[in-house]
């Protein structure tokens, strides 16, 4: 969960409602699905992959927010229009770093040729509860368990959309 700073987290107990731009990078060669690995800081035990993501902030709009936070927390620069989708939207309801998050999420593929990742751009919390980046088939991260059936559902229309070559 982004915090750029701007403004501290709301207090501990607190609800978060919050619309998120998600965007789902597509490796052109083999199909390959990146995602991020981290964690709740209050449950460090419990890892898991996600999405790239966050807020969609003022002035965003869906599309503009995945791109920021793609750029922020993998060192992608795309623009909106290179998006796909939206491939699916779904709310979500989960507790983080001791909040209740209400979530809105829209997913988008993007279509990538192999880039490095770079955390470099993250904030101190993301770069806290954020250790390493895969690439993965659905059918990996469906056997793996470690991933939400919300992100599971996303990378199979991202991967099923595809337009190999594109």
């Amino acid at each position: 969960m982004t915090n750029h700073g701007a403004e501290p987290l709301p207090p501990r107990g607190a609800t978060i409602r919050r619309d998120t731009g998600r965007v789902i990078p597509l490796r052109r060669a083999d199909g390959r699905c990146l995602l991020l690995h981290g964690w709740d800081p209050d449950h460090t035990d419990e890892p898991f992959w996600f999405t790239i993501g966050g807020a969609v902030e003022p002035g965003e709009d869906l599309r503009a927010a995945a791109v920021r936070e793609l750029a922020e927390e993998v060192g992608l620069v795309a623009s909106p229009a290179d998006l796909r989708g939206p491939l699916t939207t779904n709310e979500i309801r989960f507790d983080w770093a001791g909040r209740h998050i209400v979530q809105q999420q829209t997913f988008f593929a993007l279509d990538v040729d192999d880039f490095v990742v770079s955390f470099d751009g993250q904030d101190g919390l993301e770069a806290g509860t954020i250790d390493e980046h895969g690439w993965f088939t659905y059918d990996e991260l469906a056997a793996d368990g470690a991933t939400f059936p919300e992100v599971l559902e996303a990378v199979w229309l991202a991967t099923a959309t595809r337009r190999p070559g594109a």
